[in-house]
């Protein structure tokens, strides 16, 4: 559904769960390449990578940008998932080599 087409809150809130079905789905697909990583990595200490950090981030705000999204407000979205990530990361290394 496109948000504009919407004329009640319920097909708003249709809209919103659906696109939230999708992100989800992308987040575990994110996640499955943080496995991936920390399966590759053979050290510990390069599971953080703050200049890579930094490049994600950026591309994303201008993504937003181009695409109309407040890029401030997706880049702070941004360094949460990051960091989460980087979190799950380590986890998965010490599980898998730990």
């Amino acid at each position: 559904m496109n948000p504009e087409e919407a004329s009640n809150m319920a097909e708003v809130r249709a809209c919103v769960d659906a696109i939230d079905h999708q992100l989800v789905a992308l987040l575990a697909q994110r996640f499955a390449c943080m496995r991936a990583a920390a399966q590759i990595k053979t050290e510990r200490g390069h599971v953080r990578d703050e200049a890579r950090k930094a490049q994600v981030i950026a591309n994303v705000a201008e993504e937003a940008k181009r695409l109309g999204a407040p890029p401030e407000i997706v880049a702070s979205l941004w360094d949460a998932l990051v960091e989460a990530s980087i979190a799950y990361e380590l986890g998965e290394f010490d599980r898998l080599k730990g």
